[in-house]
């Protein structure tokens, strides 16, 4: 089975435009897209492995216990369709795993587009960063995830959303996170409220546009301050919106700072 194969990776629009390939966050999948990506012409969705339709039983627990497994994959993803000029576009952990994957290959990835990204969930103080959790915060939440996954979703999409519990948004990450498979879940989420790519963002290969919402539970706005100051080459655009997935809740807005942004550097 091929990489393409494997996660799932479609590829659609001429191929003579320069690609902009999306990248999925925590507990989703490529279709969380699909509300931003009609507005480009060349576009690459793919699932990260062990999330959404992708080959499960290629998600090695050791291998994928390091961020970088992912930015690896995505880097292939990018070889095998011998992409170049290419536009990362990153939700959350998504949004560090395509950083990860522009500095390992700056040649064919020239710039990113960060989706209420954060280079680290957890307080790092002796460093001068804030992401807004303590290790006490964060482990609670592993730990509820463990015990209760569907009830984990239930409490938690919402909350990434910015909706009510019958938001249309918090009604479909509700579902996503409830058809993860829970030890992938736990493993990954571990890994994704852990990870720690603050020197990976300060030390950022290629320019990014980074996308905040002004009242995320997830990301305080102090993280998105942090980004714009240390992150080389990085345009701050704040978004009035509530929640964690404005892909999902104000994509017009989304695909207008992308399409300024990219209208700038073209």
């Amino acid at each position: 089975m091929t990489i393409l194969d494997r996660n799932c990776v479609v590829d659609s629009g001429p191929e003579g435009k320069p690609p902009l390939v999306f990248v999925h966050g925590y507990g989703c999948d490529q279709t969380m897209w699909r509300r931003v990506t009609p507005s480009f012409e060349r576009v690459v969705t793919y699932d990260l492995t062990g999330m959404g339709r992708s080959d499960l039983s290629a998600y090695d627990f050791r291998k994928y216990a390091e961020l970088q497994a992912h930015a690896d994959d995505l880097l292939q993803i990018i070889g095998a369709l011998e992409l170049s000029d290419v536009t990362l576009v990153g939700h959350s952990i998504g949004a560090s795993i395509a950083v990860l994957a522009a500095n390992r290959a700056p040649d064919r990835i020239a710039r990113t587009v960060l989706v209420s990204p954060t280079p680290s969930f957890l307080d790092h103080p002796e460093r001068g960063y804030r992401g807004g959790f303590s290790r006490k915060d964060l482990e609670g939440l592993i730990d509820l995830l463990q015990e209760n996954h569907l009830g984990w979703s239930a409490q938690m999409a919402p909350t990434v959303a910015g909706q009510p519990a019958d938001g249309s948004a918090a009604v479909e990450l509700t579902q996503s996170f409830c058809r993860t498979d829970p030890e992938i879940a736990a493993h990954f989420g571990r890994v994704t409220f852990f990870a720690d790519c603050i020197d990976d963002m300060a030390g950022a290969a290629r320019p990014a546009l980074i996308l905040h919402c002004d009242d995320d539970a997830l990301v305080p706005m102090q993280v998105a301050e942090w980004m714009q100051r240390h992150v080389p080459g990085a345009t701050l655009k704040v978004l009035r919106a509530t929640g964690h997935c404005p892909h999902m809740t104000v994509p017009d807005d989304v695909v207008a700072a992308m399409q300024e942004y990219l209208r700038q550097a073209a």
